[in-house]
């Protein structure tokens, strides 16, 4: 949240917009419209600041930019240089080490979710709902039940250990989360 009368820095958001455009150009989402992915980082935003009321710029450009370093060749020098030190450390407290094996950093996520900071959280939290929804309204064609069911249980157990951050934002995920597959 900003501060009374402190005007939101628009441009810092837009400059986020323009860069993870860019950085995900290539990309495409696994639905079955294969929707250009920047879709997702712009949603995430759209969630934070439209359902959740965060208006703070770096909490929003953050989320736009959550997944450059980990899923585009951004390196956190180059988020620093363009972004700051506040967007950059939000960007890496989220971000997953790809070294890992798969199962690995869904474990850290659930194990370190407790330890963000707030606007981590937030972002952490938004990117939840955003794949939650996206799982119910248009889930990849070659996941079985079985595997979105496990997405669920998973993204909720993330969630559960990041409550308290945004009461709105955590009804609408238990709303979307109750759409589950069955």
């Amino acid at each position: 949240m900003s501060y009374p009368n402190t005007p939101i820095d628009v441009g810092l958001i837009l400059r986020a917009l323009a860069f993870a455009a860019h950085k995900h150009r290539d990309q495409r989402r696994k639905d079955a419209r294969a929707s250009p992915y920047i879709n997702h980082p712009i949603a995430l935003a759209d969630v934070l600041s439209n359902e959740g009321g965060v208006d703070d710029a770096a909490t929003l450009s953050a989320a736009i930019l959550h997944d450059t370093v980990e899923d585009t060749e951004t390196t956190p020098e180059e988020l620093r240089q363009h972004f700051g030190d506040a967007v950059c450390g939000i960007v890496l407290e989220v971000t997953d080490d790809k070294r890992l094996p798969k199962m690995e950093r869904k474990r850290l996520q659930v194990e370190h979710a407790s330890r963000l900071s707030t606007p981590a959280r937030l972002v952490k939290l938004a990117d939840k709902l955003c794949n939650v929804r996206d799982m119910v309204e248009g889930p990849p064609e070659d996941w079985s039940l079985e595997r979105r069911q496990a997405y669920f249980d998973w993204a909720k157990a993330v969630v559960g250990q990041i409550r308290g951050v945004s009461p709105p934002l955590e009804a609408a995920f238990d709303e979307a989360y109750a759409r589950r597959p069955t």
